[in-house]
């Protein structure tokens, strides 16, 4: 089998979950058949099972003072050179909206089965509009029709099913539940390795990873500082803001609590994981959020979560049993489930032990990978099936 993957990001290019997921489902994937990777930017590797190329938008939509819808044309043009190199796979696998109109375009031109998998929906994502302007409609628009057209729809939570199918005119049939996954030989208890001492970050912090996005909610969790047990810091890990606008309000709020540290750049994997491990509590105050893959990462290291009850972060965080469930947008409910934690060591230790558990059970990506190729399998043969039908058709 070969497999055609059609990402917006892909290594080292990665600011978001949906990178991590196809970064890692890649790597699983190419252990077992054949990997044709086409992603956003400047790069190209070929390895026995594994081919990638990245691709630049035109230099056309960056001509002239007008830039306004350039991001969204942009992308448009980069689906274009993407499916202008021909597809010799057997299944192709789009990955958010950035990817979906050439995955839409790749099963029209080239007659071969596509897969969608939805890692955010657009209609849920408003304030999207701050960040593309008009141009969200566009996007909203190839999200649709990509899935309106898809072989089959990958939902990362059944959550997220359940949206994709109120949301679009899809037949519920189409659409599956594979979750992300987790990679448990990154993602383990580490210890200090001098990361907290380089950001000045005491022994005992709240941790936040995640873009400037006004859906993962750190204004939230900046609001809930106040309230926090004294002596505790909170840092924030972020990268990728949706507007320079927010990115300057988020600067705004942190630089009134001095007990908030900023770190606004992406670190290394294993810095990360350092963070990850040694801090508390990990703190996760998304308003939205179809799955939530920072979760997983937090528990994977042993520590305990504070998230909000939304989206996939319900099927990944158990309430009482990995940390506490607590009501989005609401800064007091967030500080009591974290002080919860930072008055119970023992408790908190209860919570990371059971996480890490949890996550080796259910989330591995061996596991992801397993449960996505029999979904390509169950695609192709059902375009077999289809295909020997028409031509029985034909002939009689």
């Amino acid at each position: 089998m070969k497999v055609t993957v059609i990402t917006k990001e892909y290594p080292p290019n990665i600011y978001g979950g949906a990178g991590v997921h196809v970064k890692f489902l890649v790597k699983e994937l190419a252990r077992r058949v054949q990997v044709d990777v086409r992603c956003f930017g400047e790069q190209e590797t070929r390895e026995p099972s594994l081919r990638v190329k990245g691709y630049r938008a035109w230099e056309r939509m960056w001509e002239g003072k007008e830039t306004k819808f350039n991001s969204v044309l942009g992308t448009f043009s980069v689906n274009l050179s993407m499916v202008r190199d021909r597809v010799d796979s057997d299944i192709v696998h789009s990955h958010t909206w950035y990817g979906a109109l050439a995955g839409y375009m790749a099963k029209t031109l080239y007659n071969v089965p596509y897969v969608a998998t939805v890692h955010s929906l657009e209609p849920l994502r408003p304030w999207k509009e701050e960040q593309l302007g008009r141009s969200y409609h566009l996007s909203a628009w190839v999200e649709n029709l990509a899935l309106q057209n898809a072989d089959r729809i990958i939902a990362v939570s059944r959550n997220s099913r359940e949206d994709i199918i109120k949301l679009f005119n899809v037949k519920p049939e189409r659409v599956a539940v594979v979750h992300n996954g987790i990679d448990l030989n990154l993602y383990r208890p580490l210890k200090e390795n001098g990361t907290r001492k380089a950001f000045g970050i005491g022994k005992d912090y709240v941790l936040f990873v995640g873009r400037v996005s006004r859906q993962k909610g750190i204004e939230y969790l900046i609001d809930a500082v106040k309230w926090l047990k004294p002596g505790t810091q909170c840092v924030c890990c972020t990268s990728a803001p949706d507007t320079k606008e927010f990115e300057e309000e988020i600067r705004d709020k942190i630089s009134a609590e001095p007990r908030v540290v900023w770190i606004n750049s992406l670190l290394r994997e294993e810095q990360y994981v350092e963070l990850y491990s040694n801090a508390r509590v990990f703190a996760c105050p998304s308003v939205y959020e179809p799955f939530g893959i920072i979760n997983l990462e937090a528990m994977a290291c042993e520590t305990p979560v504070v998230a909000s009850a939304v989206g996939g972060i319900l099927e990944t965080v158990v309430d009482g049993e990995t940390g506490f469930l607590v009501e989005p947008a609401n800064p007091r409910a967030l500080a009591e489930g974290i002080n919860c934690l930072l008055k119970n060591r023992n408790l908190a230790e209860k919570f990371g032990k059971n996480g890490r558990r949890r996550v080796e059970k259910n989330f591995s990506w061996a596991t992801i990978a397993k449960k996505t190729l029999d979904l390509y399998r169950e695609v192709i043969e059902e375009k077999k099936v289809r295909s020997k039908a028409d031509s029985m058709s034909a002939y009689s």
